[in-house]
Parts: structure tokens; C-alpha cells; sequence
């Protein structure tokens, strides 16, 4: 009888046991994190500088490479293609030049010109992207401002050869009284160009006021830019001509379609008007008047040294 209590005992034991006993299961809090889409990133900056120093790819893709700008807005592609006028043309976003997509990170992109690109995207940092094109293996960083914090004075000075380059010749239109007479007084036309095989620049003593389809061209050879320490707004211009005599300046922009050069050796001051002002890409006209590509600044002075030894050797 007493093994049979012990026995009911242990039971009605466990059994109170197991009633006090409740599972507790603890549930983590489900924490939506949001997922900033491609089109967010693109439109968080008004404008996207091409790094074009940071660049690969052996293959350009033409409409990034033109550009000195990009924008993504509502669906549409802008970009500041020319120097003249940059900070003023389409309220500082430049021309429109077609439109794109996104779907997840890839960029498509329908050039007014150039036709469609597809780009895979990847973010490096708050304000910096990498466009990769993968058909071409080409790669564009792409660094983010604001138009109102965006230093376009530091990208038309930066990238002044350029700006030679947008109009098919400059024509003299005044010379200082002061300086001594010289042989750079009888040339009324200059032309900048790309580098070539022969050279980079022409010049003309053909009168003022000739049709720029009329101009003769009566010397060519290489221009060169360099920077003056300390002189932000002040560059100098080196004219090699393919014969032994060169001309040196110091090049002042006055403004979108007009420059001053002075004369070191002499103290002449000359100032050149643009003409035939070249607006590149334009999703009017649907044609470019002449190719302008930008490249690495390595790569234009290793050009230009090339020129000068070929140039020496002609020459001995």
C-alpha cells in the first residue's frame, strides 16, 4: 500500500511539472531594409563628371567618351559635350541626347546618334559609380555633383584644348600697338585640331574676313598647352611649327568665343574670335560636324611627344 502512494506521488508530480511547463518562442523583429533602386542613385546627383583619367578599355563607347557631363532626368540622358557656353547651355545640364532604363543595376541607353548601349552598374561610393559596357569591356567612373557645388570654371580650364578645338578656325580681329614687329603679325587664322600624324594646329595669313571654306592653310605643326604655377586662369600655348622657328604665348580666355595671346618674346597682344562654332552630338541636327573625343591626359601629351620627336628627325 505505501509502494502504491509513493508510486501516485511521482505522478501527480511530473504531472504538475508538465502543466507549469510553457514553450516560449521569441520571434526576431523582421527589419525592412531599403533597397535604393539604379534610378534612384542616377538622379541623386544632377550631374555625372566623366573621369576620363579613370578610364579602361582598349574600345570607347562614343557618347561617354564625348562627354565631359552626364544627366539622367525623367528618363532622359543630357550631357555637356562642349566647353563653350558649359554652365549656361540647358541650364547647365547641356544637350539632350537620348533616353534610358533601368531594370535592377544594368543602364540602358538609346543615343540619339550612337545607337543603344547596355551598361552594368556598380556603386563605389556615395557619389562615385562605374559604368562597365561589357560587349567592349570598357569601363567610365562617374563622379556626382550638384549643379549649385559643380565647378564647371575648373573643368573648362582643366580641359582647354578642348575648347581650341570647337570652332573650325579663329580669326584675328586686334593687335596691340605695343610689342616689337614679327613675323606672327601676318597670320590672321589659326586652327586647332586633334593630334595627327603630321601635327595638331594650321595657320593662314589669308586677309581677315575670308569664308572659313576659302581659307588657305600656309603652316601647320603642333600646339601644346601647359599650366603656369599659381595661375589658375592663365595658360601658355606653344605653336611648333614643322620648321625650326616656334611661337610661345600666354593664353587668356575672354570669353566663350574669344581669346587673348601675348607674346612673350615681342609684348605683342592678339586677340582671336572663334568661328564656326562646333556643337557636338546635337540631337537636333542628328550629325556631328567633326569627331571630338576625349582621352587621358597621358595619352594627348604622349601624342604631342611623339609629334615633336618626328618633327627632329625630320629636321636632321
Amino acid at each position: 500500500m505505501k509502494t502504491l502512494k509513493n508510486l501516485t506521488l511521482v505522478v501527480v508530480i511530473a504531472s504538475l511539472f508538465t502543466s507549469c511547463y510553457t514553450e516560449v518562442i521569441v520571434e526576431d523583429d523582421v527589419i525592412d531594409v531599403p533597397v535604393i533602386t539604379l534610378n534612384e542613385v542616377l538622379t541623386d546627383y544632377e550631374l555625372w563628371y566623366v573621369d576620363i583619367n579613370r578610364s579602361s578599355g582598349s574600345t570607347i563607347v562614343p557618347f561617354v567618351q564625348k562627354a565631359f557631363t552626364l544627366s539622367f532626368r525623367n528618363g532622359n540622358v543630357f550631357a555637356n559635350n562642349n566647353l563653350s557656353g558649359i554652365g549656361q547651355n540647358g541650364g547647365g545640364f547641356g544637350i539632350d541626347v537620348g533616353f534610358y532604363d533601368t531594370f535592377n543595376y544594368e543602364l540602358d541607353v538609346s543615343h540619339d546618334i550612337d545607337g543603344s548601349y547596355s551598361f552594368d552598374v556598380r556603386t563605389l561610393s556615395a557619389n562615385e559609380i562605374e559604368l562597365y559596357h561589357p560587349p567592349t569591356r570598357s569601363s567610365y567612373i562617374l563622379v556626382g555633383y550638384q549643379r549649385s557645388t559643380f565647378d564647371y570654371d575648373r573643368v573648362f580650364y582643366d580641359n582647354i584644348h578642348y575648347f581650341l578645338q570647337e570652332f573650325v578656325a579663329w580669326e584675328k580681329i586686334a593687335t596691340s600697338d605695343e610689342g616689337d614687329i614679327n613675323p606672327f603679325d601676318n597670320e590672321n587664322f589659326l586652327q586647332f585640331l586633334p593630334a595627327g600624324l603630321s601635327g595638331n594646329f594650321r595657320s593662314s595669313e589669308d586677309v581677315n574676313g575670308t569664308p572659313i571654306d576659302n581659307i588657305l592653310w600656309d603652316y601647320d605643326g603642333i600646339y601644346d598647352i601647359d599650366d603656369v604655377p599659381g595661375e589658375f586662369y592663365l595658360k601658355t600655348l606653344t605653336l611648333d611649327y614643322n620648321f625650326p622657328d616656334n611661337e610661345f604665348f600666354e593664353l587668356t580666355v575672354i570669353d566663350d568665343n574669344t581669346i587673348e595671346l601675348f607674346q612673350v618674346s615681342t609684348g605683342t597682344t592678339y586677340l582671336f574670335r572663334g568661328k564656326g562654332y562646333i556643337q557636338y552630338r546635337t540631337s537636333q541636327d542628328g550629325k556631328s560636324v567633326m569627331p571630338k573625343l576625349r582621352e587621358k591626359t597621358s595619352v594627348t601629351k604622349a601624342k604631342i611627344k611623339a609629334l615633336k620627336a618626328k618633327k627632329l628627325k625630320a629636321l636632321n
